[in-house]
């Protein structure tokens, strides 16, 4: 745990093939929605296996629903 970092993200790409799923992560810094392109600057590639993709799946899945449970819908 000494070696923990946290970094915030706010964008969230994401493909696989059989044998992995990469997950990118990145900031949008720019909110301006009258622009015709949107800049996100990649920070960071977790490469999982299939088995600990789902199991990432299923405990992001119910944070969210304990979330929606206090919090009400997400959009």
């Amino acid at each position: 745990i000494s070696q923990l970092k946290s970094d915030y993200c706010n964008v969230c790409y994401a493909n696989s093939t059989r044998e992995e799923v990469v997950i990118n992560f990145g900031i949008n810094s720019s909110w301006d929605r009258t622009e015709n392109e949107t800049t996100v600057q990649l920070t960071h590639r977790i490469v999982l296996n299939p088995h600990a993709a789902k199991r990432l799946n299923q405990v992001l899945s119910s944070l969210v629903a304990e979330y929606e449970a206090r919090y009400g819908d997400m959009i």
